[in-house]
């Protein structure tokens, strides 16, 4: 049965395909122009002023493929039938953001290839820690197909990151209700994986539920961070458990000791106040907040990829730019490829929220165009609000991911 909320899918996909005949009046297609132009290199230059590029590690980076190498990576099925016109836009404009031409010879070493050149540009010292992503799964531990819109294996993510061990560290996935969920752990702590990725509402994991008490203790003994996706998502729907996204949930977590990472500081959509006798749907960067103002301390995070996003309200910026307090416990990631949709950050709607200056626009947009991690990097060292910046300690991300020795 068709619901409103299809029926509105659908009828956007078919605005958005329309406008995809005119790709760049669309805003969704990235040019993929190569090379670095000499006239950007002052703007990367002053990117990186007051920066130690061997402590910036991109806390946030896909992976994607269609296991078209060998690499054991899927796509949903629906991502390739035209009768599901949004995940076909979506795996379009995702291929586009990546510079991935979807005849491509392989799409997995096409996405790798792309992402490598990207990273050449950039000083020796930084480091992107490449996200695996397990299967979505059922309440019993069983892989769920039709609720998996991608699958990077931990193997794979590992095997990218050894090739290119001076520009690329990896971070395991693994549901936790798995049968053999403490088992996949302790492989990805021996294969040196750097922090264990979770995206509850698609994966459907409940971070309350007593199963992963032991997962927790292990994950705490470790010191290994877990880097969870708080708020709404949009662009990975998987099994639509929206209410697993709430922020309040990772308590359960922390309360063991875990290290915990919320992804773009949950600054999209709403969650129910549970600590309300009568919880209503509150903002869900506000629960963050709360969160952060607890007292957790260290073991409290923040990743701040795509919050200057055009879906994103202003005020989630300002707060950040604000609370210099916080700044030591946030951290920089791109969620690449994200920042090679032209669309996703609108340049002068920043200008006019008053979180960019007029005259960075134009040599800001110059530079995503060419190389869009530069692009989110420039971007959020320019971004200011009433004087208040992010400090260099955002940027300083590797010490919170090397685990003690014998961890």
């Amino acid at each position: 049965m068709l619901t409103r909320r299809h029926l509105l899918c659908c009828g956007a996909a078919a605005g958005l395909f329309t406008a995809l005949a005119g790709p760049a009046r669309a805003g969704l297609l990235n040019p993929c122009r190569g090379g670095l132009p000499d006239a950007l290199r002052p703007l990367v230059e002053r990117s990186f002023e007051g920066l130690d590029p061997a402590q910036l590690w991109d806390v946030h980076t896909h992976l994607l493929g269609t296991g078209d190498s060998g690499s054991g990576c899927t796509v949903n099925a629906q991502l390739g039938q035209w009768w599901h016109p949004v995940e076909m836009l979506r795996k379009r404009v995702i291929l586009s953001a990546a510079c991935v031409p979807p005849d491509a010879p392989s799409i997995d070493r096409a996405y790798v290839q792309r992402l490598r050149a990207l990273t050449d540009d950039f000083p020796a010292g930084p480091r992107w820690m490449l996200f695996a992503f397990d299967q979505a799964c059922d309440d019993a531990g069983r892989p769920h197909a039709g609720h998996t819109t991608f699958h990077v294996p931990d193997a794979y993510a590992d095997h990218v990151a050894a090739e290119t061990p001076q520009r690329f560290a990896w971070v395991a996935s693994v549901h936790p209700y798995r049968p053999d969920a403490l088992a996949r752990l302790d492989a990805a702590l021996a294969g040196g994986a750097v922090a264990l990725k979770w995206l509850p509402s698609s994966m459907n994991i409940d971070l309350r539920d007593a199963r992963l008490r032991p997962f927790y203790d292990r994950l705490a003994a470790a010191r290994l961070p877990v880097i969870v996706h708080c708020g709404e998502e949009r662009a990975v729907p998987g099994a639509g458990r929206d209410a697993l996204g709430n922020p309040l949930l990772v308590r359960a977590a922390l309360e063991r000791g875990v290290r915990i990472v919320i992804a773009h500081c949950a600054s999209l959509g709403t969650a129910l106040d549970l600590d309300r006798t009568r919880p209503r749907d509150v903002p869900a960067f506000s629960l963050f907040a709360r969160l952060m103002d607890e007292g957790w301390g260290e073991r409290l995070l923040g990743d701040i990829s795509v919050v200057l996003q055009t879906n994103r309200e202003p005020e989630v910026a300002r707060t950040l730019l604000t609370r210099e307090d916080w700044q030591p416990r946030l951290l920089h990631g791109s969620d690449y490829p994200l920042p090679g949709i032209p669309a996703a950050v609108r340049l002068p709607v920043l200008v006019g929220a008053g979180l960019l200056d007029t005259a960075d626009a134009a040599p800001l947009q110059a530079l995503r165009e060419h190389n869009p991690l530069l692009f989110d990097l420039a971007l959020k060292r320019l971004a200011r609000w009433r004087g208040a910046r992010l400090s260099a300690a955002v940027f300083a991300t590797r010490p919170h991911f090397q685990r003690p020795m014998g961890a």
